[in-house]
């Protein structure tokens, strides 16, 4: 009997930390895409204006196409780091 309290207390406290480590990804991915897609491509445009990418200003470029790349980027890296993260906690796929 105390052997499952102390397998379900040491259960409970790797799922813990399994959410912990994915809500601070997904925390993380979150505040970078908002930076990029709303900070770059619109509070800071006027001083990105300056900057040519392509024939466009960086800012216009960010609110255009960047903030889109960088989207894409995070999915790749969300998925790479839930892929490490499943197999350290023992949860990935088969």
């Amino acid at each position: 009997m105390a052997d499952q309290t102390t397998n379900s207390a040491q259960t409970a406290e790797a799922d813990k930390g399994y959410w912990a480590a994915n809500v601070r990804i997904i925390l993380v991915s979150l505040v970078i895409w908002a930076v990029v897609s709303f900070g770059f491509g619109i509070l800071l445009r006027p001083a990105l204006s300056g900057i040519s990418v392509g024939g466009a200003d960086l800012g216009f470029w960010f609110a255009q196409q960047g903030s889109i790349l960088v989207f894409l980027g995070l999915i790749f890296f969300y998925a790479f780091r839930m892929n490490k993260l499943d197999r350290e906690y023992g949860v990935e796929e088969e």
